[in-house]
């Protein structure tokens, strides 16, 4: 009877494999948050100079937002960077090729929300809306995450739940945006990343 059990267990293992991406490391998501932290404090400090509210100021802006952009571009390749890094690692370690037709699969469904996502920021800030681009992103960024959960672990799905509901959240509290911001990019991706190191990448290792 143990026999059957085990065997089953092991063909639910394959077909997981050969339809999810199960190489996300726990490592990324809190590398991903501590960037986005680091970036977040960095942006407060330059605007806080000026005031939070002086934002909503053209002349402001112009000063202000080339800075934010560069430090929001600077979080992006850290994050990617580790990302890879670590996903590369875990797989190595699994003994499987990160880029496969799973792999493949989940970065095209979360392409076409992010892409999509990146022209109406650009939309935003070219019509002067700077203050909507936080909560544009995590909402773009949330719906890319539930839209690629189904190749990759179910708790990218709440991931990106979080991500959209905090995006929802500061469009109506605009002044605390950078927050939210913050909150959704750098303490969800260490929590979510967290869990999913003593979840998953802990027992990847034991069962070495």
């Amino acid at each position: 009877m143990n026999e059957h059990l085990e065997n089953l267990k092991e063909i639910r293992s394959l077909m997981e494999r050969s339809s999810k991406f199960l190489s996300l490391s726990g490592l990324s998501g809190i590398s991903a948050g501590i960037c986005a932290l680091l970036g977040a404090w960095y942006a407060h400090q330059k605007i806080h100079i000026e005031g939070l509210y002086l934002l909503f100021d053209p002349t402001v802006r112009q000063e202000v937002v080339p800075l934010l952009l560069a430090d929001a571009l600077l979080v992006l390749v850290g994050a990617l960077f580790f990302g890879i890094l670590f996903t590369v690692r875990k797989s190595r370690q699994q003994g499987l090729n990160v880029w496969n037709s799973t792999s493949k699969r989940l970065l095209f469904s979360m392409l076409t929300p992010l892409i999509a996502g990146g022209v109406f920021c650009l939309g935003l800030l070219y019509n002067g809306f700077f203050w909507i681009c936080f909560p544009a992103t995590l909402v773009f960024y949330g719906i890319a995450l539930v839209n690629a959960s189904k190749y990759t672990v179910h708790d990218t799905y709440y991931l990106g739940l979080g991500e959209i509901i905090l995006g929802v959240v500061s469009l109506f509290l605009a002044r605390w945006n950078l927050i939210f911001w913050a909150m959704g990019f750098g303490v969800l991706h260490i929590i979510y990343g967290t869990v999913m190191y003593f979840k998953y990448d802990i027992d990847s290792k034991k069962n070495e």
